[in-house]
């Protein structure tokens, strides 16, 4: 649930209401991302954000292997081949949510309430970031929702920490925590 409320300069925002303290279910979120040997940098500021959630929302890397690219490469056929990898990590009744460009995009506010939909739901979340062409149909005709971090194509390594960043943000503005001002 939210609610509006005017911020110092009597504009009104949007806040999220705390009423998870109340009901902490515990969900799964789950990055599923092709690419691996990731430089340390990355590896150091994905497990910073995942081992600050708390252990009812415990935030999990997948890494799908990158299919090998040449000139000639029959890219279809390696999205397909990533998407099949990526779609055998996901267990019957999980959700998935695809970041894509062309996805909805959420306010820090917006993605709290998903958050807390999610965690309400107890159903394993599934977040897919494709490799370097994106991803393949198959895992877009299986989500549930599409998210757009950014019009801006990002960088993959630098997703993996906006996407734990982003999650930690939400789950502080569900529990009231100083870190999100």
């Amino acid at each position: 649930a939210s609610f509006m409320t005017s911020n110092a300069c009597g504009k009104a925002q949007s806040k999220v209401a705390r009423s998870t303290r109340q009901s902490k279910p515990a969900v799964k979120i789950r990055l599923i991302a092709v690419g691996s040997k990731m430089p340390g940098w990355v590896e150091q500021g994905w497990q910073e954000y995942a081992r600050r959630l708390p252990a009812e929302l415990p935030l999990e890397l997948v890494e799908i292997p990158l299919t090998t690219r040449s000139k000639n490469a029959d890219v279809t056929r390696m999205m397909r081949q990533e998407g099949e990898a990526m779609l055998a990590k996901v267990q019957p009744g999980e959700r998935i949510v695809t970041l894509e460009v062309e996805g909805r995009a959420w306010s820090t506010e917006q993605l709290a309430t998903q958050l807390q939909d999610w965690r309400l739901q107890s159903r394993t979340v599934n977040l897919m970031v494709g490799g370097p062409e994106g991803l393949a149909p198959e895992v877009c005709a299986r989500s549930e929702q599409r998210w757009s971090l950014s019009a801006l194509t990002l960088p993959h390594p630098l997703v993996r920490i906006l996407v734990g960043e982003q999650i930690y943000r939400a789950w502080t503005v569900l529990s009231g925590h100083p870190y999100h001002k």
